[in-house]
């Protein structure tokens, strides 16, 4: 093909609907997690439409450069389509297909990208309100609902309205209300009157998948949850009790009903199902991170009562038990960051502070660290070296460092947050501050007015004319402007 060819067939493939044209931001995912719970929801067997998992494995692998493998999942997405979709396999092809052309134009084989869009472009001339290559139905919306769902966060809105249409169009379908339920679950859809969870949207979209999908344990946790929260203590033992029953050995339901009794003041009990699963999973780093957070809860309860008898025995016991089971979960998952950050937080609890810094530096060094798990550990650094050293400056130094990242976050709103009622608090003492006109010229530089940036650091520059962060942050401002 021509370079004018090409670029036409990258037009029709940007109608398409498929991972490669959800917007699925690649650069902050944390590849072994996700990769990891895909892999669970087919081995479990979780999932009603197999062929789902196999397609995003097919993106995933695409855009990390595993070609080889990618094929693999496409060759399998498309074994599942003609073995399990024999009489609606073209609702299913749209999506899967939609994959496979981009899949061959990422590698240049262009005819076969061609081809897989004359597929798709006889498939949607049967579908009355389709577009030439591609028609929004509930298989597509399901799919593209689940998709988002898996990656994170940031999608849990988007893939709530999503499955609110494939839902609309297709009200018995167990997957997509299960998928709507997880999805506004998430999000922390209003709870409506605190006495009333029938006028929960959530509690009510559970319910109906519950109907659907009875023995779903991961919504019985959800629904617990819920009801929890309403104060229905019968519901939410009995749904907790069901789920015990029905998913003794499963680490990802067992680690979800222990974090449900954590926080609901049953840590012995929590505890005792964790140690149960624990002797099946011995290395499942979700296991050991929930129990440490367990025994940093009873922690927690031995240091509201430091008259107690024997308290400062059982502290020590409890706080080799937390940088046990910490370690122990981040030894054997190193992306699950958060276990390492509780573990750094039981050094600062025992004033090991040159412990606290090496485990820091370590995690910043690490190139392997992705910009939201960075984000992440600045923005804990910070907090130490402002609340524990009582360095002002190196906790400042860490929080520029995070908001540099631009990932958007709670934790970066809370750094954005922290930095300008630090920056306040400075000019409140002395009106003439050029470390807080400095912090914020670089806070307005962040959300993109220029002018106010400007203004901040030329005002910088006059109590510290040499400074070279302000010379340089008025270079790149002029620059483009």
């Amino acid at each position: 093909m021509s370079d004018a060819e090409r670029d036409s067939l990258k037009v029709k493939l940007l109608q398409l609907q498929c991972h490669f044209t959800w917007n699925l931001q690649v650069e902050n995912v944390e590849w072994d997690d996700l990769l990891e719970r895909i892999h669970y929801t087919i081995e479990s067997d979780i999932v009603k439409y197999k062929v789902m998992p196999y397609n995003l494995l097919t993106f995933i692998n695409c855009v990390r450069g595993n070609c080889e493998e990618s094929f693999n999942n496409l060759w399998k997405a498309e074994e599942i389509l003609r073995k399990c979709h024999q009489f609606d396999i073209d609702k299913w092809s749209i999506v899967a297909y939609g994959n496979a052309a981009w899949v061959y134009y990422h590698v240049g084989k262009l005819e076969e990208a061609q081809s897989y869009l004359d597929k798709l472009e006889r498939i949607c001339q049967q579908f009355p309100d389709a577009s030439r290559y591609t028609a929004m139905i509930p298989e597509v919306y399901g799919e593209k609902g689940w998709s988002l769902l898996k990656f994170g966060w940031k999608y849990y809105e988007e893939a709530s309205k999503c499955t609110e249409k494939a839902v609309a169009e297709d009200a018995d379908n167990v997957e997509w209300n299960t998928v709507h339920a997880t999805a506004m679950f998430r999000i922390k859809e209003t709870f409506g009157d605190p006495q009333f969870p029938k006028h929960c949207k959530v509690v009510k979209q559970l319910h109906r998948a519950l109907a659907l999908s009875p023995k779903d344990s991961f919504l019985k946790i959800m629904l617990a949850l819920r009801l929890q929260e309403f104060h229905r203590k019968e519901e939410f033992y009995r749904l907790l009790e069901e789920v015990l029953q029905n998913s003794p050995d499963d680490p990802y339901i067992i680690q979800y009903a222990a974090k449900v009794l954590r926080k609901s003041g049953y840590v012995d009990y929590a505890l005792q199902i964790l140690k149960k699963a624990l002797k099946l999973r011995p290395n499942s780093a979700l296991l050991h991170h929930q129990i440490g957070l367990c025994y940093r809860k009873r922690l927690n309860a031995v240091k509201e009562t430091p008259h107690k008898y024997y308290a400062q025995q059982e502290r020590k016991e409890l706080i080799a038990l937390c940088k046990y089971h910490f370690q122990t979960a981040f030894d054997q998952k190193p992306s699950l960051y958060f276990a390492i950050l509780d573990l750094v937080k039981i050094y600062e609890e025992t004033q090991e502070y040159s412990k606290v810094d090496e485990i820091y530096e370590n995690l910043i060094r690490n190139e392997d660290c992705n910009r939201l798990n960075r984000q992440l550990v600045l923005w804990n650094y910070g907090l130490y070296h402002l609340y524990r050293k009582k360095s002002l400056r190196n906790a400042i130094n860490h929080f520029k460092e995070c908001l540099k990242l631009k990932v958007k976050s709670k934790t970066n709103d809370e750094c954005h947050a922290k930095l300008k009622q630090i920056a306040e608090d400075r000019l409140d003492e002395y009106s003439i501050d050029s470390v807080a006109f400095g912090i914020l010229g670089l806070l307005y530089q962040l959300d993109g007015k220029k002018s106010e940036a400007i203004g901040f650091f030329e005002r910088a520059l006059e109590c510290d004319r040499h400074n070279e962060e302000f010379q340089s942050a008025l270079r790149e401002l002029h620059q483009v402007a």
